[in-house]
């Protein structure tokens, strides 16, 4: 494992947010002995908090607004990582976020290229050098977003956007920290993020995710672990509640619907 595990040491004051919700009044500690490490729990219960945290503490790169660190600055520093690897490589991705991102990269491709038309007119009766040497930024841009992206993920849907940026991120020996990926991608593409997972775990890479999908939770050999149960225990797939109601609710819809 890049990271083996993390500890908490509980402040003074526990009167604040994050600190008096249930699962850090019970956490103490999380170890992870697999590649994949799949948090699963009911809204409310902590995953997103606890994973920015860990993002957070871990130095990962945020994929999205860091202003989202903020309010858990205070949790993060209590946390104590501990590492097989320290490894830069990897990112911390909500997937709430991925709208923003992409609008993010929208506007610097449009900007490099308002910018290239700009130094045209300005440096029409200048030397090619300067030319060139006030273009070169821009390009640069322009050249780092297409080697990434190609012709951009803004032309995309957003399901295969996301899984297009996940081919051109996930990098051998990374960290992946992330929350609900599942959330943009249909049960198809749910499979083919699955897929992406299994060839990263044979190059060594770790991922730690949050979802509610039992598609997710049935990765093979990723060890799962419930936040609804205090302290946070390992379970196992066949036990979790997701699973059980959806297995059902697919077995007989009527018996659920007829309630509503």
């Amino acid at each position: 494992m890049i990271l083996k595990s993390i500890h908490f040491k509980k402040p003074y004051n526990q009167q604040e947010y994050p600190f008096f919700l249930p699962l850090f009044q019970s956490f103490q500690s999380m170890t992870f002995t697999k590649p994949v490490t799949i948090l699963v729990g009911e809204n409310g219960t902590g995953k997103s908090t606890l994973l920015r945290s860990v993002a957070y503490a871990a130095n990962s790169i945020s994929i999205g607004s860091t202003d989202q660190y903020n309010e858990i600055k205070p949790l993060a520093s209590s946390l104590k990582l501990t590492w097989s690897i320290r490894s830069m490589t990897g990112f911390f991705l909500n997937s709430e976020d991925f709208v923003n991102y992409v609008k993010r990269l929208t506007g610097m491709r449009e900007e490099a290229k308002r910018n290239l038309v700009e130094i045209e007119k300005e440096y029409q009766n200048k030397s090619l050098y300067a030319k060139n040497l006030a273009s070169m930024p821009h390009n640069r841009t322009l050249g780092e977003l297409e080697h990434l992206y190609e012709d951009g993920l803004e032309f995309r849907s957003h399901g295969e956007r996301y899984l297009h940026f996940f081919q051109s991120r996930f990098k051998p020996n990374g960290l992946y920290i992330l929350d609900e990926p599942e959330v943009p991608l249909s049960p198809m593409k749910q499979l083919t993020f699955i897929s992406m997972l299994k060839e990263m775990v044979n190059e060594n890479a770790q991922f730690i995710i949050a979802t509610h999908s039992p598609m997710l939770m049935a990765v093979p050999d990723a060890e799962i672990i419930s936040l609804d149960t205090l302290p946070p225990e390992k379970t196992r797939f066949e036990d979790l509640e997701h699973v059980q109601v959806t297995r059902s609710f697919l077995e007989n819809p009527n018996r659920y619907l007829r309630y509503l």
